[in-house]
This record gives structure tokens, sequence and C-alpha cells, in this order.
């Protein structure tokens, strides 16, 4: 990346690029030039899931061949250690740099960031990957193709200097060319752009989307060999008179979803409160080691244990487990898929919080096919009236996906995509719709908002509130004001007022902490009465009817603003003065950025 930034700085380069900027300018439209661009930025996106799916496929092949359960399956006790140890020492000593990998970075970007993100996560969240999942980390590889495709829109757009608008447009379209790419899935990457990212786009928007999807979908059909792509076809047809078990799956994925959710944050909190990186490591690598000993399903992404399910060869589940010879007893078939079921997340966030690189996307799906079949078998068992289990486990993929992203569209196009064809189009949508409703019920946000909306740092579609989130209090601050001291009289501050064109003055102490204000109104009827001049300006001054905080949100500002109807409020940070906030250049500020986020 050094040598990019270098080549873009050298004179002749420079000079050369600002001229190709100009006759773009001159002769293409933004418009066809963003199309240009959204099919640039697929393309990439489509070699960049290629390149990330097929080193991880080779790598797991590799190292996990074909294990029996026997002394040597001890290796997939070190094998995840191995690759997050890798991972570790590929941040800490190539990087230098925190990577966040997960989506809720990319909504930040949006929020707080202009949607520019940073540079190198076009290769490493990629990288980090590679050993994370190549040595059997229990994580999807979704979430770093999409950071990778995004930050590839996002470069673009800056490169070529575009509008802010312009250039979440393009990071929508790397969003959109990933998940097109990895599941060749075009109308569900555009979905998952407007649904997850909370893109909120004009009708054009919708034509570079379209065209990104495309282009990452058909860059990876060309690439991807049939063992790397996960796709199937629907084997039996939906019947109507099902139709209520389907309502039922929703539910219990809608609740599987909450469990999902909950658990994998409560989790990610536990790390996040250990500072020390190598610590968490230790703690979380040979826990995770021990989990994929005993259940080695869930090594690496899961896809091929999905696909062996919807194969019929449940058996697969069992492969290399030491539970494999108890497998004709009911019960320990039942309470295996259980077991999967409720610690899939588990393992998935010992891998995330122990430094690996990877996303909550596959291990949605994987909990969302295990437990559609579960529910199809145990219905089976008892009932005569059989049900398709290849069927419910693909409803249940979308379902729990749907619930943990509370995003049913996106659950619902990317199995019907990916079943080429619509045959189960109405059971995916009343399923999923369920699952989400059930999920939205039992928490406000999913998986990968949560955490930005405790910080209110969300963007959502209400579009108010998205440009409060765009505004930056520190940006907005006045500091063209006369300070106080709180040991000055009325002649100092009369002193001060000849000096300033504010007609408000602050009073502060020695450590510059604000105790108080001073109106021009205040002192107006005696500051010409040398009567009053050694009176103290602590006897004049009085509390501000409200202080904001530096690190306060704009909805914060705005609400204490409607509270106490003040034009201006003082601004502190750490309890020391730092300037003023006048709600008419907010107001000023509110309007300007509003204009900017919707411009065509």
């Amino acid at each position: 990346m050094k040598f990019i930034n270098r080549l873009f700085t050298k004179p002749e380069t420079k000079q050369w690029f600002d001229s190709f900027l100009i006759w773009r300018v001159n002769k293409l439209s933004d418009r066809n030039f963003l199309l240009i661009l959204s099919v640039v930025v697929g393309i990439l996106s489509g070699l960049t899931a290629w390149t990330l799916k097929t080193g991880v496929f080779y790598m797991h092949n590799y190292f996990k061949g074909d294990l029996q359960f026997d002394p040597r399956n001890f290796r997939l006790i070190i094998y995840p250690f191995f690759g997050l140890l890798a991972t570790y020492l590929f941040k800490q000593y190539v990087i230098k740099d925190h990577i966040s990998h997960n989506i809720a970075s990319i909504l930040h970007a949006i929020a707080k960031r202009n949607s520019l993100m940073r540079l190198h996560k076009i290769y490493s969240s990629v990288t980090g990957a590679i050993f994370t999942a190549g040595f059997g980390g229990s994580i999807g590889l979704e979430s770093p193709i999409i950071s990778s495709g995004t930050t590839i829109g996002s470069t673009i757009g800056k490169l070529f200097r575009l509008n802010y608008k312009s250039i979440t447009l393009l990071l929508g379209c790397g969003a959109a060319g990933a998940i097109a790419a990895i599941f060749n899935t075009p109308i569900a990457g555009i979905v998952f752009a407007l649904e997850v990212l909370l893109l909120d786009m004009n009708r054009f928007s919708l034509i570079p989307l379209l065209m990104a999807s495309i282009s990452g979908a058909i860059t990876t059909e060309l690439l991807f060999t049939d063992e790397i792509l996960f796709e199937f076809t629907v084997q039996q047809d939906f019947m109507v008179k099902h139709l209520h078990f389907y309502v039922l799956l929703g539910v219990v994925a809608g609740g599987v979803s909450h469990y999902f959710t909950q658990t994998y944050l409560r989790i990610e909190n536990f790390f996040d409160g250990i500072k020390n990186r190598m610590r968490r490591l230790f703690i979380g690598a040979p826990a995770l080691g021990l989990l994929i000993f005993l259940f080695p399903a869930f090594y690496g992404e899961g896809y091929d244990i999905m696909k062996a399910m919807l194969d019929g060869q449940a058996n697969a589940v069992f492969t290399e487990s030491i539970f494999a010879h108890w497998l004709d007893a009911t019960w320990v078939f039942v309470a295996f898929f259980l077991a999967l079921i409720l610690l899939k997340v588990v393992a998935t966030a010992l891998t995330t919080g122990s430094g690996g690189i990877g996303g909550i996307f596959a291990p949605s799906l994987f909990t969302g096919a295990v437990l559609g079949y579960l529910f199809a078998w145990i219905n089976n068992m008892f009932n005569p009236d059989v049900l398709a289990v290849n069927n419910f486990a693909l409803v249940g993929m979308a379902s729990v996906l749907g619930g943990v992203l509370q995003a049913p569209l996106t659950g619902i196009f990317l199995i019907a995509e990916i079943t080429s064809g619509y045959e189960l189009i109405v059971p995916l949508m009343i399923a999923t719709t369920t699952s989400y409703v059930t999920s939205k019920a039992l928490s406000p946000h999913n998986i990968i908002t949560s955490q930005l909306a405790k910080r209110g740092e969300l963007v959502t579609h209400h579009k108010d509130k998205a440009v409060l989130h765009f505004l930056n209090l520190r940006k907005e601050v006045e500091t063209d004001f006369f300070p106080i001291s709180q040991e000055a009289t009325l002649e100092g501050l009369v002193q001060a007022i000849s000096l300033s064109q504010r007609n408000i003055y602050p009073i502060i102490n020695k450590e510059g902490s604000l105790v108080g204000i001073i109106l021009l109104d205040d002192v107006r009827e005696i500051m010409f009465n040398k009567d009053y001049y050694q009176t103290s300006v602590m006897n004049l001054m009085h509390v501000p009817p409200a202080i904001l905080d530096i690190n306060d949100s704009m909805a914060t500002v705005i609400e204490k603003f409607n509270q106490t109807q003040a034009w201006n409020l003082p601004v502190c940070e750490k309890g020391r003065y730092m300037g003023f906030v006048s709600k008419s250049k907010l107001f000023s500020a509110y309007r300007e950025k509003l204009m900017d986020i919707t411009e065509d």
C-alpha cells in the first residue's frame, strides 16, 4: 500500500491523474462514471472472494485431510491455535493496527468516517481470515470479503475525489459484489447492501448496485470450482399442508437467533474486558480447540457439513467425532444436534474473541441448517405426515440468518438463489418473516447494530436521525469567546466586552473548568457605573441551563437545546471549558449535511 501511495504522489503520475480527472469531468457524466466504477468494484470484490475462498478451501483440505477418530485427532485442538497465533502475529507485526473486520466497522465508517475505510483492509482482512479459517477457526469468510470489497469501493471513490454520497454508493457496491460473488446470488447482494448496511439510496443507485452484483457473481462463476461454490437444487416440492410447520419453525428460529446474538455478544464482551491480546489468545484458543475436538463439525466454515446434510448424508455431522459410535441411539442423535445448535455460536465467538478474523454469516447458516434438519427429523420420528428434511434445512438457514441479522429479505433471496429457483419462496417468506418478528420482539437491535446503538452511532433509514449521526459536535464548537477568570471583577469584564463581539462570557477557574456564564444583558445596566467595578464576577454569573460534553451524540445535543430553549450552550471536555455551540450553526450544519447525503 505504501507503493500505491508513493505512486500517486509522484509529480508525473499526479499530473497525469489530474489531467484524467479533468477529462473525465468534461467528457463523462457522474452517473456514467459511477456505472463504470461499480463494475470495477464488483470484479475486484469477486477476485477477493475467489482468493479467500480458494485459499481456505485448500488449506482446510491439507490440514484436516481424512482424519478418523484416533489419537491423531488431537491435531484438531492445536490447529486452531496455530491459526490464531499466525493471525495475532500478522496483526501485531505486519499491519500494526487493529483489524475491524466485522460489518459493524463498515456501518461505523458510514456514520463517522464519511464512508472512508482504512486502506489496509483491502488485504489485511483477507490474509487474516485465511490464517484463521484455514487452520479451522469456526467463522465465516463473508465478513472479511465484505470488508475488503467495501474498502475497495471506498478507496476508489476517494481516489477519484467523489462526494460522500458517491463514495457510500461504491462502498455499497463492494458489499453487494462480495455477497453476489461468494454465493453467486446477485439479487441477494443488492438486498444485503440496502437492508443490512442501511443504505438510503434513490432509484438511480440501484443500477450501480446491480452492475456490481452481477460483475461479482460472473467473476466467481468463471473462477470457482463446483467444490467451492455452495449451491443446491430443491429435490422435493413445497406442500401447502405443511404451512403451519414452517410457521412453527420460524418461531423457533427467532428464539434461536436471539440466543445466538446474546451469546455471541456476551462472549465478545468478556474478551473485550481482557486488554492483553496475547492473554485472549491463550484463553480462547485452547477452549476452541477442545470444542472442535468434541464436535469436528465446527472445524472451519462448515459448508461441507451443510452440503452433506442437504444431500441426505446427516452422518457427516458425526464424522471424526468421539460420539460417532453411539450414532444409532436416537437420544444421542438429538442431543448431538442440539449441542451443535447451541455451541456453534460459542465456537465462533471464541474464534473472534481470541483474535481471529471472520464473521457470523456462515455460522448463522450452519445453525439454521442443523435446526431445520432436526425440526423435520423429530417430526418424522413421531408424525406419519413426513416432512422434507432438506427443505426444512434450507428454510432454517434463511430463518436463522434473517433473525440474527434482522434482515429477512437477505435470508429469503439468498437461499432462493442458492437453490437456483423459487420453489421454496413461500415457505422461505413465511418462516423467515416469522423468525424476524420473533427476533425483533426479543431484541430491538441485531448482532451487528447492538454495539453501535449503545454508542449512538447507528445510522438508520430515518433521515432526520441519520443526518444527526453524520454531524460531529467537535467541528461545531465556536471558540471566539473571551473566558473570564473567576477572580476577575466587573471592571475586567467590561474590558473584555469592549474587545469581544459576542454577548456571552464564560467564567473559568484556575484549572480551566467552567464555573458559570455571564450574559451581556446581565450587566448592561451597571457596566458603565464605576461604583460596581470592584464587584466580583462570581456575584454576577449564573449557571448555564445545560452543559454539553464533547462526546455527546448530536441527538443528545439537540435534546438539551430543546429542553432548555437556549440558543447557545457551553461545551466541556473532561470538565474543562472548550467553547460554545449555537443552535443556529447546528441548524445550518444540519441543512448542509442533509443536502449532501441526499444529493443525486
